[in-house]
């Protein structure tokens, strides 16, 4: 029965060392059912639906709650996620806010690059929520690019959103040439963790180029300012993320840049500080 397995599932879950072992366990099964996990208790007494035990098993392994089911959530969408893509996180959620927030301000049409935009959750979320924009995901690993492709494809005919997804390097001083002192905003979730053998396993499902950034989480952001600086019209915001220990580096980065000004931390919904943002003057 149903809630035999989220019991047994629970337990080794939290044997496992899964923080939220009884809210995955649900999540779980309300995938595997097809139903939303708030309906899961209309369904205690039936038979665990096919897939769940094995599942639960992979679970157990510490594979990735995402790669099980195939998705994340970020904002109002299902993101499509699998080996070789980074997992989109809650925290993101509050830099793609900060960006739509911009983006509704009067520009007509505006332009937006997603720079190093993996799955494509930002550049989607930022397309779903404005029609009017013109957004660019940028990304340089084929196996990301690849997942890219396959969200804005989907999510296009899910919800008809237009957005485009090139692939490049996003410190190539020659991405995007066309482009240069034309963008209204910049995005960027850059790798940017410091290297650390001693992470939840999880962490390590994702592709180590998209998590890590040298020893000191920094080696992508400290090379971030003159691409930012090219792209941006006069006028036009960037917004970074970073690892929480590194807000006061970031900031100095963007402060070595003559054409940016008004840099500013940005706290995520715990009140740390892990977004810088900035303005071309």
């Amino acid at each position: 029965m149903l809630h035999e397995a989220l019991r047994d599932a629970t337990r080794r879950f939290q044997e496992a060392g899964i923080t939220n072992a009884a809210g995955e366990a649900r999540l779980l099964a309300a995938h595997y059912l097809g139903v939303p996990a708030t309906e899961i208790f209309l369904h205690l007494r039936e038979p665990a639906p096919v897939g769940l035990l094995t599942a639960i098993e992979r679970r157990e392994g510490r594979e990735p709650l995402q790669h099980i089911v195939g998705t994340a959530p970020f904002g109002p969408l299902e993101i499509l996620v699998g080996p070789g893509v980074f997992i989109p996180r809650p925290e993101t959620e509050v830099l793609a806010h900060w960006a739509v927030e911009k983006l509704n301000s009067g520009i007509v049409r505006p332009t937006v690059l997603d720079l190093c935009t993996g799955s494509g959750a930002l550049a989607a979320y930022i397309a779903y929520e404005v029609r009017h924009a013109q957004v660019i995901g940028v990304e340089y690993a084929q196996r990301a690019f690849e997942w890219a492709e396959k969200n804005r494809l989907n999510l296009h005919a899910q919800h008809g959103i237009r957005y485009n997804i090139v692939r490049g390097d996003v410190l190539d001083p020659m991405l995007l040439t066309e482009l240069t002192g034309k963008v209204d905003l910049i995005v960027c979730n850059p790798p940017y963790v410091p290297r650390d053998d001693s992470l939840d396993p999880e962490v390590y499902a994702d592709p180590d180029d998209a998590v890590f950034a040298g020893a000191t989480g920094m080696d992508v952001i400290n090379k971030l300012g003159p691409q930012v600086s090219r792209l941006l019209r006069p006028g036009g915001a960037v917004g970074i993320e970073h690892d929480d220990a590194t807000s006061v580096q970031v900031q100095e980065v963007m402060k070595t840049e003559p054409e940016l000004y008004d840099v500013q931390p940005l706290m995520d919904l715990t009140g740390r500080n892990r977004f810088v943002t900035a303005l071309k003057r």
